[in-house]
This record gives C-alpha cells, structure tokens and sequence, in this order.
C-alpha cells in the first residue's frame, strides 16, 4: 500500500465508515532513532491524538530487523500517541528483501522473535503491539515455528497475508492455511488477502476460521468496501466515486503532496478499474498528463459528462 494509501486516503476512506483501525505506510527503520518529523510526516493524525477526523485509530508501522532499533523507534511512536505499533514482517519488495527486511525475516523465526520481544519490552502493556507476516518464503514450511516465535514474544495481534512472499500478488489467496494459525496462535488472528466485496469477505471468514479482516487493496478498489463486508451498504456508484476522485484532487493539491498528485491519483484508479470500467476509460485519458491542473481540469469536465 505504500505510496498511495497516505494520511490523505486514510482520511477519506475512514470518513466513509466501516473500519475499526487504520495502519500507516511502513517506516522504515535501519540503524538509528528516527526523529519526531518522521512519524508526523507519515502519520500527521498523531497531531490528533492518533486517529483520522473520522475518529478512527491510527497504528505506525515499522519496518526492519534490529531489535534494539525498532524497539527505540517504537517507543517514540507511542510517545507521540500512536495507537500501539505495527510489525510488518510481510512485504514482498525486493529492494526491502535484500536489506533482510519485511518478509524476508519469515526465513528465520528467531530474528521476528528478537523484533517483537524488543518492541514489546520498549512500549507499555496496554499499547497493543501487532505483527503482520504471509505464510512463509516459498513455502509454509516455517509457519508454526513463526507463529510460536510471535507468540512467545507476546504479540496483541497477528495479521496473515494468505500467501507465500513468492507468490506475491497472484491469485488465489490461500485463506485456508489462515485457520492453522487460528489454532496456533495466542492471540487473535487477521485475515487478509483478496477481500474485495462482500463475498469474498464471507469466503475468507469461513475458510480462515476468524471473523477478523484486513482489507488491503480492496479499500482502493472499492471506496466503502468495509461497510460492503459489514453488510450495510451497497457497492459504491461510480458518479459517487467520481466524487471522491475531485475530493481525493482537493486534499493532494492542498496538501504538501502536490507535486506526488498525478502519479498518486493514475495508482488509485488502476485498483478503481478492478471494480469500474468507468475507472479505466478516465485511466486511458489522462495516463499522458504529469501536471495536476489538466488532471483536475479533465475531472471535472468529465463529472459534468457522467453525473
């Protein structure tokens, strides 16, 4: 989700309803404390008391593999008013995999051990400290020994990518491999992959046996997918996400990510074309603009053509 789902779209999206928290981008941490301006640059709702206007909790997520480092980082995070932290132990990146961060930690158990006793030790009991992992590297081999790893470091919660970092993206999401961690692990377990309307949300839950959901890339390809998966409202219309489009434009050009506008924009309609053909035609038409004036000016002279 990185470089799409800012501060920005966590706004609008929580606005719309449906979900009970929020996780940012993740920070990535090397080898030093990172200073306040970080965590305020990638989580400006800590300025809020760590939630979206919406009211919606707002967790950091931090990325990386030295203990002592991600535990200081932490508690800077939950000083500034982070509601707890987030261990992302899945990205698939392989920029990110080759400094040994993200999932490529899922090789060696003991190293996502070391990370969450750290952060767990450096933050106060009643901040919650999560962890995401997939299922495995290439295979599910190292799952229960990853799974007992978060366990014994006492993890609040446990988010599961249904698929292997080798598999990245391809479909299908594996949800069934979800409920061998429901059995094994302490604490309570979040399924997440390919939950994009209210069926596949109903399939995850039977197959992963947990009612808990994470919704990754179905929140940008469908605008109000947690009320969707809740059953309480339809699928958005597509003059009702055209709308948000012009107010997603408002919120970018406004804010200090202006100049990120038209390549952030042509992204979240590349996840919208999933779901509205609408969203591909717009795609096609303004893939060759790099300036947001003409984007913004052919949003609203096709809002009028497509009320």
């Amino acid at each position: 989700m990185e470089g799409v789902m800012d501060h920005l779209m966590r706004e609008m999206l929580t606005d719309i309803g449906g979900y009970d928290l929020c996780v940012t981008e993740f920070v990535r941490v090397v080898d030093r404390c990172m200073p306040a301006r970080v965590f305020y640059r990638f989580c400006p709702e800590l300025h809020q008391n760590g939630r979206t206007k919406a009211g919606t909790p707002v967790r950091v997520q931090l990325l990386g593999q030295e203990p002592s480092v991600m535990a200081d980082n932490a508690a800077v995070a939950v000083e500034l008013g982070s509601a707890g932290i987030d261990l992302n132990f899945g990205c698939p990146a392989k920029q990110v995999n080759k400094s040994s961060g993200g999932a490529a930690l899922l090789k060696q158990p003991n190293d996502i051990f070391k990370v969450v006793d750290a952060v767990r030790k450096s933050v106060p009991r009643e901040q919650p400290v999560s962890a995401k992992i997939r299922l495995g590297w290439d295979d599910t081999s190292l799952l229960e020994e990853t799974v007992d790893a978060i366990n014994q470091a006492g993890a609040s919660m446990l988010t599961v990518h249904a698929r292997t970092k080798t598999q990245g993206y391809r479909p299908p999401a594996h949800w069934h491999e979800i409920s061998r961690v429901s059995e094994m692990a302490a604490m309570p377990v979040v399924a997440n992959g390919d939950i994009v309307d209210a069926i596949s949300a109903q399939q995850c839950m039977n197959a992963s046996s947990t009612r808990r959901l994470m919704i990754g890339r179905g929140a940008l390809m469908l605008p109000n997918a947690a009320q969707v998966v809740r059953g309480l409202e339809h699928e958005m219309p597509w003059h009702e996400v055209l709308a948000l489009l012009l107010r997603y434009s408002e919120f970018e050009i406004e804010g200090d990510k202006g100049k990120y506008y038209p390549n952030r924009l042509k992204q979240w309609l590349a996840y919208l074309k999933k779901q509205y053909p609408e969203a591909d035609q717009l795609f096609r038409q303004i893939r060759a603009f790099n300036k947001s004036a003409p984007i913004v000016a052919f949003l609203e002279q096709f809002n009028k053509v497509n009320p």
